[in-house]
């Protein structure tokens, strides 16, 4: 994302790149592992670009809104510095008001969202609403780093049984546990069938490394 002069904040153009950009990607079965990277040193992104908002209809502010919801969706994102719409007026519309509870529980979300408390990057692992939290290198990169490493890990793993896996559990995290329980069994047997299931047990009765293709 390269937006300097909005410190990447989402406005229509940027939103609507996004969907463009994941939608390609989907249809690349060789794509293993997406990282969201901002071009801007020292931000990731401001959230939705409230200066293009205050020039929006109702009915525009109603669209975009839910465009970026499907952005969230989208990208499954869970990553959440702050919530700080409450001191704009607003209420947090990406999904904001779902996600943060599932990860926080109900109390501590409200807190942060009735407040609209701004966290660092070690506040928000210590509450685990970032998985890592590194310090700053001088080329201001080291989250990407660490996400590169965190990929170089993924992607030795089944591509089916992770993109299966990820449905499992963000489809859910959406329903009570019997129906997520369902989920999880329709997911584990549409992997049964898969040559990377099969190579994966034959590699482990022949003590070596699986070589996965996808299929």
């Amino acid at each position: 994302m390269t937006r300097p002069h909005a410190c990447n904040a989402l406005g229509n153009v940027l939103v609507g790149e996004l969907l463009e950009a994941l939608a390609w990607l989907r249809e690349d079965q060789k794509v293993r592992v997406l990282l969201i990277r901002s071009g801007v040193k020292g931000v990731f992104c401001a959230g939705a670009d409230l200066k293009e908002r205050a020039q929006m209809s109702e009915v525009e502010v109603r669209v975009f809104v839910q465009r970026l919801r499907g952005l969230m969706n989208e990208i499954a994102s869970s990553a959440v510095l702050g919530l700080i719409e409450t001191s704009r007026g607003l209420l947090p519309g990406a999904g904001g008001t779902q996600r943060l509870p599932r990860c926080l529980g109900v109390a501590l979300a409200k807190e942060l969202i009735f407040t609209g408390r701004r966290l660092s990057g070690a506040q928000a692992h210590a509450l685990g609403l970032v998985n890592h939290a590194v310090a700053q290198n001088e080329e201001g990169d080291a989250a990407y780093h660490r996400a590169r490493a965190l990929a170089q890990e993924i992607l030795p793993q089944a591509p089916i049984a992770v993109r299966l896996g990820k449905v499992a559990i963000d489809r859910g995290m959406e329903v009570d546990i019997a129906s997520g329980m369902a989920i999880e069994g329709m997911c584990y047997a549409q992997n049964i069938p898969t040559r990377d299931r099969l190579e994966g047990m034959a590699a482990f009765r022949e003590k070596r490394p699986p070589k996965f293709v996808g299929e």
